[in-house]
């Protein structure tokens, strides 16, 4: 194995906390921020990995409970993992799985050892604990995967968040000591990250994530957000997290969101961002452009022969009319969803790797500001 360094900092932006970095697994570089298609089951919906990598995807998601009950692990580890079975070349950060689980409420029975469930495909009995999660991540393959957490639901009461908090803790600890032992099954390198808990309470979560900091695992997230809870309460607690975060290893949102969102978490120092925003809303016809969001279904872009997005330097952007990819979506055809999903994913990779480019110039506080007016609003 390679002993270069698994993350650098390249540099950070002096009016606000972005920061520019680079992330080296054996499957490829990832220069941040950077936001990760979510390809839950292997596949990212609506769009194929050779598009993916013309978009210049550097990374894409996967979810363990997903991958662990379909196509199931003995496949995985049959094919060579995820990443020949899927023929994706670049990096692959897997999720725990636990926030599926947890999402499961009634087939679901947690305690110290793990998470018992149902499976939501067959109703058969399983049960994640926090060691054989990362053997199943091992089969996948995974460059980057998260160890299991408990998903503090929101709102909670503080009593409850400290209970759930202090369990993903003693979780992580565990993971972190079969990550040490579990060995490596296709040749390639694999990074844990740890997660921080602790609902809306500032206290919970600076004493979760320094807990975590103190195992020096190689990463860490920000978990438990993006539920519910008010935009103003995300941010506050996204300061609070990448405060006590470790300067010299990659930061990750989970599950968070707008292109506003980003852009805010981004300028708290936020390196890596996953959601199926992009996606979900490209297949309902909500599709980001540089100048602003269009409802494709509008009767307004009928006639409109201007490109999706002369704003990006995307084949799918620039030759094909809102009025053709209007068409499609009335006409009910699949090839609608698979340029919307181009487009929405073209955007936020476009977003984040612009970010970067202005981190690195010094510009940034004042970019993302009109950046984010600007997508938020709906298309002239």
């Amino acid at each position: 194995m390679n002993s270069h360094p698994f993350f650098t900092l390249d540099h950070t932006d002096q009016a606000t906390k972005a920061r520019a970095g680079t992330i080296i697994t054996d499957h490829g570089v990832i220069p941040t921020p950077m936001f990760m298609p979510v390809g839950t089951q292997g596949a990212v919906k609506a769009i194929e990995q050779r598009t993916l990598s013309e978009l210049d995807a550097a990374i894409i998601l996967g979810n363990t409970y997903h991958l662990y009950l379909r196509p199931g692990t003995e496949t995985l580890k049959t094919m060579g993992g995820l990443h020949r079975f899927a023929s994706w070349t670049r990096p692959i950060l897997t999720d725990s799985g636990g926030f599926q689980v947890f999402s499961l409420r009634e087939l679901r029975k947690m305690s110290e050892i793990g998470v018992e469930f149902r499976s939501h495909i067959d109703g058969s009995r399983h049960l994640f604990t926090p060691e054989n999660v990362v053997d199943t991540q091992r089969a996948i393959g995974s460059d980057i995967f998260m160890v299991l957490d408990e998903c503090t639901p929101y709102p909670s009461t503080y009593t409850e968040a400290r209970t759930s908090m202090e369990l993903t803790v003693r979780w992580a600890e565990r993971s972190a000591l079969r990550h040490r032992d579990a060995p490596f099954l296709y040749g390639h390198r694999q990074f844990q990250f740890a997660i921080g808990q602790g609902s809306t309470y500032h206290d919970l979560r600076r004493d979760c994530m320094q807990r975590l900091v103190d195992m020096d695992v190689d990463g860490y997230a920000i978990g438990g957000l993006s539920v519910g809870e008010p935009a103003d309460d995300m941010y506050a607690i996204t300061e609070t997290s990448t405060a006590v975060m470790p300067v010299h290893k990659p930061r990750y949102l989970m599950g968070v969101g707008t292109p506003e969102n980003i852009l805010t978490a981004i300028g708290l120092g936020v390196d890596l961002f996953d959601c199926v925003m992009p996606t979900r809303n490209a297949r309902n016809g909500t599709i980001y452009t540089t100048h602003g969001r269009v409802n494709i279904k509008n009767a307004r872009y009928k006639l409109v022969d201007e490109p999706i997005d002369d704003g990006l330097d995307s084949y799918i952007s620039r030759n094909y009319s809102l009025a053709y990819l209007r068409h499609l979506f009335n006409a009910g055809e699949i090839l609608g969803l698979m340029l919307a999903t181009a487009q929405n994913l073209a955007l936020y990779l476009w977003l984040t790797r612009t970010a970067r480019t202005h981190i690195l110039a010094g510009t940034y506080k004042e970019w993302a500001a009109a950046t984010a007016q600007r997508l938020m609003q709906h298309r002239p």
